[in-house]
């Protein structure tokens, strides 16, 4: 019983957003009343992955702007600034944000009532088709799993190409919004999660997108870093260091669970 528990959860590290960046434009009283608002995910990969980043470039955290990109079968975008959170991609539900693997990421919200009076379908199964038939998935009608689609896309299929473009292109602009956010002052992006530690042609292509922002892919080296490696994938050139590196949420919840009950 004199044994201090520990409750980490996943949008801590995302409280630090202002109040611009994490309120939406309803009626205020939903936020007053109900908590509508954006909470985020994924805090723990967000904050372990742009502190590992600090360690890797020999700076201290606080002094630092990174854009983090946890992109896997779940995938977030944070803005980073001084080691706090100042926006993130997802919002009051994982489901906003970047294509992920069965999620739609950002979406017209009309569509749900057009897609019910079309179908007929619930509330509820127009959510799931949302969450668990969408993304990756519901574009390429081939798998969620990235390895799928990007076999599909060897072999010529025109589906399975399309729904890489589209996720690329969601992560290409949260990219580029954050890097506006931080006023173009950005230190470091870094890559992270199954995709993102994993994918190299994705990230090349998201870099290639970017290089008006500055940014040139090391092709050698990006080719290089994958299964568990970590390192900078850009080249000396490039205006912005681009980083790998491999989350460890475990390690981030059990440093915080020791901060805590010290």
């Amino acid at each position: 019983p004199n044994v201090p528990q520990v409750v980490v959860f996943d949008t801590v590290f995302h409280q630090t957003m202002p109040e611009e960046a994490y309120m939406y434009a309803t009626p205020y009283e939903w936020y007053e009343k109900y908590g509508i608002r954006k909470y985020g995910a994924h805090g723990t990969s967000h904050k372990y992955v742009s502190e590992r980043c600090a360690e890797l470039m020999g700076k201290p955290i606080e002094e630092l702007k990174i854009i983090t990109c946890h992109i896997g079968n779940g995938a977030s975008i944070s803005a980073v600034k001084d080691g706090k959170c100042i926006d993130t991609s997802m919002g009051f539900t994982p489901n906003s944000g970047v294509v992920m693997g069965t999620r739609s990421g950002d979406i017209d919200y009309g569509i749900v009532k057009y897609i019910m009076k079309e179908t007929g379908m619930t509330i509820d199964e127009v959510d799931t088709e949302l969450n668990k038939k969408s993304g990756l998935l519901g574009l390429s009608k081939v798998s969620n799993d990235w390895r799928d689609v990007d076999a599909a896309i060897t072999e010529g299929d025109k589906q399975a190409y399309l729904a890489h473009k589209i996720l690329v292109n969601s992560i290409v602009d949260y990219v580029a919004r954050y890097y506006v956010e931080l006023k173009g002052q950005v230190d470091a992006l870094a890559f992270t999660a199954g995709l993102g530690e994993n994918a190299s042609h994705i990230r090349r292509m998201v870099i290639d997108r970017l290089a008006c922002l500055g940014f040139e892919c090391d092709r050698e080296k990006n080719d290089e870093t994958r299964l568990g490696k970590e390192g900078i994938i850009s080249t000396p050139n490039s205006k912005i260091p681009v980083y790998v590196i491999g989350t460890n949420e475990e390690l981030m919840m059990a440093r915080d669970a020791y901060d805590l009950s010290k």
